[in-house]
């Protein structure tokens, strides 16, 4: 330090405080934000120690070279803080090759103007060698550029400084006092910068924000070892809330106070067909489905029945209010949270509960009572007879069991589409040989696209029912289909007793009562099975007698069932 200057002593501090959080910065690497925060604080480090070697020089042709030197520092600075703080705070989507290439325009004009000698005079139009008590420097009378340079180096320490701010107020104590420190640590050489612009620091023509630098090393040091700087960021928080909003299995919107729609997830899209570009900024009534009967606040909502893409669901609607620190309300978040499933699951349980409470019960307490009768009198064809019918129905019921049981099992692999003209084709087929008797026949042509695979169970249980219910001799079953739209409408017609209302009631409710219930599980497997491809099923009576029911599905062209 003998034979320094006391303004290079000074100096000095700052470079070991600001290379040692530099190193510590670079040392965190590939942690978000530390690249550019060593690039910020090498610009400190390098614009200070090139300060130290112009006071040292002792000839005016000398100090400007050092002088020129040290813009190189000048002007990475204010891009390596700008930088550091959108990755920092998690907007790393931002910081781009492109990105980076437009923010250094400015600084590489610089450098190249420095570099080729300024003859234009654009960044110091004079210089002259000023002597004080504390050393002495290059007084400079600054050009046009200098002021370009120095309103875009406030420029881009105003917007870094915008996220940082935001974080004071944050929840989490460390993201306070990490911001707090990056604050002091930028705004004391800001400062410093400001006051020499303005002619208000003592010593008239030199630049105090070097020995700022002192502070932000401090402050960085701070915040690095103390609160964790770049170990406990922020950034992957902010990107996981993006991801969980982004990837959440459920339908989310964000519409504004306003009442249009901010936001939407690519769930939300896919399910109800829906453009995310177009969409965001449309008023939600026109986009958000139902959003006239669901944006009132409450939490006890009916389920609400959506038509989508991939057929009509049940959705159960949640919204939440967004509101800022002080409590005002910037919007709503409105959530569809699908719950076929859960509703067939809970169907699927109370019917078969039901059928072995009181269905096989019945049949079982006949089958005890008539063979008491065939104990006294084997020879009773009566008895016989309906205790062979009844376990023929409690075999049929089995085996309507295990065919819901496979087929809607959640954890069984989805089959893939089928073509509809051949699903009919075998369905008949199988019909034509389980009753002989009846007379099977299909109406029109069948169109020729794929249907979910589900469908065979539904068309098969149709037919099934049709025949069984039948109490003619020669029951008549007709088949019928269309596509139309996206959809495709199977009809299966019969000439037989016709279904009760009370039975249809039963279905369209979707609930069973001790003196409500179906009879078996064959229409409860048409409910579940079109229920589950978002389709719906309606029943008509056929003229002069009869039953016509009607199944409404998508068509499919992908895997699902």
């Amino acid at each position: 330090m003998i034979g320094l200057s006391p303004l290079s002593v000074a100096l000095l501090s700052a470079v070991v405080t600001g290379t040692s959080a530099a190193i510590l910065a670079w040392r965190e690497r590939p942690e978000a934000g530390a690249t550019w925060l060593t690039a910020l604080l090498v610009g400190q480090v390098w614009w200070t120690t090139f300060l130290v070697f112009e006071l040292e020089a002792p000839t005016l042709a000398a100090k400007s070279l050092w002088y020129d030197v040290q813009w190189i520092g000048v002007v990475i600075i204010p891009v390596g803080w700008l930088l550091f703080a959108l990755e920092y705070t998690g907007r790393e989507r931002y910081v781009t090759p492109r990105v980076v290439a437009m923010l250094l325009v400015v600084p590489a004009v610089t450098i190249g103007v420095v570099a080729t000698g300024d003859p234009w005079g654009l960044v110091v139009a004079d210089r002259e060698v000023a002597a004080t008590a504390v050393g002495s420097f290059l007084r400079v009378d600054p050009g046009t550029w200098y002021y370009v340079i120095a309103g875009y180096t406030y420029l881009l320490g105003l917007f870094g400084s915008i996220p940082i701010l935001q974080l004071v107020s944050d929840d989490a104590r460390p993201f306070r006092g990490q911001s707090a420190a990056l604050i002091v640590g930028t705004a004391a050489p800001w400062a410093s910068s400001v006051f020499h612009l303005t002619g208000t620091f003592p010593i008239s023509g030199l630049d105090p924000t070097p020995l700022a630098f002192a502070v932000s090393g401090v402050a960085y040091l701070l915040a690095l070892s103390r609160f964790r700087l770049l170990t406990l960021a922020p950034a992957p928080r902010r990107r996981a809330r993006q991801l969980v909003f982004e990837h959440l299995h459920d339908p989310a919107f964000v519409v504004g106070t306003e009442g249009y729609v901010i936001d939407l997830n690519q769930s939300a899209a896919d399910t109800f067909g829906i453009d995310r570009r177009s969409a965001v900024g449309e008023p939600a009534g026109a986009i958000v489905p139902r959003y006239d009967d669901i944006s009132v606040e409450g939490s006890d909502r009916s389920p609400v029945s959506i038509a989508g893409p991939n057929g009509r669901r049940p959705y159960e609607v949640t919204v939440r209010c967004i509101a800022d620190g002080h409590d005002r309300p910037t919007g709503e978040v409105v959530v569809f949270h699908d719950i076929g499933e859960y509703l067939g699951q809970q169907q699927r349980l109370d019917v078969l509960n039901r059928v072995f409470r009181h269905d096989v019960r019945t049949e079982t307490n006949l089958i005890y009572g008539y063979a008491d009768q065939l104990r006294d009198d084997p020879t009773d064809e009566h008895a016989l007879d309906v205790v062979k019918k009844s376990a023929s129905r409690i075999l049929d019921l089995s085996e309507r069991t295990r065919t819901a049981s496979e087929l809607f099992d959640p954890m069984a692999k989805s089959p893939p589409p089928v073509a509809l003209d051949a699903l009919v084709e075998e369905v008949t087929a199988a019909l034509r040989t389980e009753f002989p008797e009846a007379n099977v026949s299909v109406e029109g042509d069948v169109p020729a696209v794929r249907v979910p695979a589900v469908l065979r169970a539904v068309a098969e249980s149709l037919c099934s029912n049709a025949v069984r219910h039948n109490d003619g001799e020669s029951p008549s079953v007709w088949l019928g289909a269309a596509a139309d739209g996206g959809w495709v409408e199977l009809s299966v017609a019969d000439d037989g007793p016709g279904i009760e209302e009370a039975e249809r009631e039963v279905l369209k409710r979707g609930t069973e009562t001790p003196l409500e219930h179906g009879s078996g599980l064959g229409l409860w497997i048409v409910k579940w099975g079109v229920d589950q491809v978002g389709g719906s099923v309606e029943f008509k009576d056929r003229e002069p007698r009869g039953t016509v029911v009607t199944v409404s599905v998508p068509v499919r062209g992908d895997a699902g069932r």
